[in-house]
């Protein structure tokens, strides 16, 4: 169905009220030539699979209104995989509308989806770093960085004897990439770690 799904773990604040951790999944579109194909991936083998390695190419900051949420017990029909990689995140699960109308369109059923509250249709809701009231609903903030994913294959050229060039897969180009998500959450205690500091 084309997905990406991000999957991030927060320690929670035992002092401040919150449990050991806190698990959030953002699930998007996956456009085609994002990422590198898996076939791809296991034809090129990786020199050196221990090494720290940094991206050859840094992306810009993608920035994406989660205004969605997606039902964890009908979302395997979305992808498979958000049964296993979001089962600790079953309450927060978000997308977005462009999203959803992409897979709609595709024949996914529109049960698992339900629009939430936005900023425009609640004129009173703040972003949560400006929110004074703990048990308020806000707009939280969520960033994350992939330091190093598949992105591109490199090409190299070759000259055969006659002096014809040719091109051929030769190795994994890899990039860095930044996103910022925001989505309601109905208690600014859900998002303690969008303050201002």
């Amino acid at each position: 169905q084309e997905v990406k799904i991000f999957r991030a773990l927060i320690l929670g604040e035992l002092e401040r009220g919150q449990s050991q951790f806190q698990a959030l999944c953002f699930v998007t579109r996956l456009h085609r030539n994002e990422i590198i194909p898996s076939e791809s991936m296991a034809k090129l083998r990786q020199k050196n699979p221990r090494t720290v390695r940094q991206a050859e190419e840094v992306r810009g900051l993608e920035h994406l209104s989660m205004d969605v949420a997606v039902n964890f017990s009908k979302a395997a029909q979305l992808s498979s995989h958000i049964h296993n990689v979001c089962a600790e995140a079953k309450e927060a699960i978000y997308t977005r509308e462009e999203d959803v109308k992409f897979w709609l369109e595709k024949g996914v059923d529109g049960s698992m989806f339900e629009v939430l509250p936005r900023g425009s249709d609640v004129p009173e809701l703040q972003r949560c770093r400006l929110c004074q009231d703990r048990w308020k609903p806000c707009t939280c903030s969520y960033s994350l960085s992939i330091e190093w994913y598949p992105c591109m294959l490199k090409y190299c050229r070759s000259r055969d004897a006659g002096g014809k060039v040719s091109s051929y897969k030769c190795g994994i180009r890899s990039c860095q990439k930044g996103y910022t998500f925001d989505y309601y959450v109905p208690q600014k205690q859900l998002c303690l770690w969008d303050e201002e500091t």
